[in-house]
């Protein structure tokens, strides 16, 4: 089963074979047309040119669904590829740390470092299996909890520290917020799942340092989220690729950033499932970057009563070295 998702294919075949068939069909019907239309054999020429164009219409489709086929195998392929890497790279890290230790007598401080190392690497791995699940449960996230006024800001202000503490960076280095007291009614995993996905975005493809800057706005009843960072830009063609499942650009043997493809294809399920919608723009300052923006509905002010914790800017998150 892995080989065969790891097989990637190519469009030359099917395209090339589907306009030559396409080109005869036409050819025939054009044939068959002037020819019957000669001897005005109306019935046999109706028929004719009903079963030819039922006939190139199926070819069409035919072609369609082979090339939504193999743009999903070679995701499937890229999805292998860097499961795969994700897997092996933090449980090669561990194997290493541990034979270090049992080989050597190694003073307290590198047995720190190791131990913090090693719990860095356990928490990716455990980070990647929770989103592997997440994706297995997408429809069922949710249905067993009641909705709520779900505290947008505190709820950011917690997601984004744990991407701080996930890429070793500094909160009040790294993120910038301009946020509205804004609480939209619905299960709050659903939230913090759409939250924890594009700010972890925002990072790991942000620059060097990243620098992101999180807006939310209340736009009569609806909540209105925008997470710009200083990254590269998407490119205009896979604005709305990145959405679907396993997709990532480029080929995954040649790519520097980690990932699976599911983040976004998580987001945009649960951003859709609310009734809402996403999609990623340039920055309006003409900055190198993007923006993520989403828009909720059932949104309302928050009151007073409700907030259960301090907006952002929170104190920074440690960070593990």
């Amino acid at each position: 089963m892995t080989k065969f998702f790891r097989r990637r294919s190519t469009l030359h075949l099917p395209i090339t074979l589907s306009a030559c068939l396409i080109a005869l069909n036409v050819t025939l019907m054009v044939c068959w047309i002037i020819v019957l239309a000669r001897g005005a054999q109306w019935t046999a020429l109706t028929v004719g040119v009903l079963a030819f164009t039922l006939a190139l219409a199926g070819m069409i489709v035919w072609l369609v669904l082979t090339i939504k086929e193999i743009r999903l195998n070679n995701r499937q392929a890229n999805f292998v590829d860097s499961v795969t890497h994700e897997l092996k790279s933090p449980i090669a890290a561990l194997q290493l740390y541990l034979q270090t230790l049992r080989m050597r007598n190694l003073d307290a401080e590198r047995r720190e470092e190791f131990h913090a190392t090693m719990e860095a690497e356990l928490h990716r791995l455990d980070q990647l299996i929770n989103q592997l699940l997440e994706v297995g449960r997408l429809d069922a996230i949710g249905q067993n909890e009641m909705p709520e006024d779900v505290d947008i800001p505190r709820l950011i202000a917690e997601c984004a520290d744990g991407a701080a503490l996930h890429h070793q960076v500094r909160v009040a280095d790294t993120f910038e917020f301009d946020l509205a007291p804004v609480a939209v009614h619905t299960q709050q995993i659903v939230v913090r799942m759409i939250l924890s996905n594009l700010l972890d975005n925002a990072v790991k493809y942000g620059g060097e340092p990243p620098k992101v800057h999180v807006s939310l706005q209340l736009n009569g009843t609806r909540a209105r989220l925008r997470i710009t960072n200083n990254g590269a830009s998407v490119p205009f063609d896979d604005r709305k690729k990145i959405f679907r499942i396993f997709y990532r650009g480029g080929n995954e043997l040649q790519r520097t950033r980690k990932g699976t493809g599911l983040g976004l294809y998580i987001v945009h399920t649960l951003v859709r499932r609310l009734k809402g919608w996403i999609h990623v723009t340039d920055r309006l300052d003409g900055k190198p970057g993007c923006t993520f923006e989403a828009d909720i509905p059932d949104a309302r002010p928050l009151t007073p009563a409700a907030e259960t914790a301090p907006s952002p800017p929170r104190a920074p998150a440690e960070v593990r070295r």
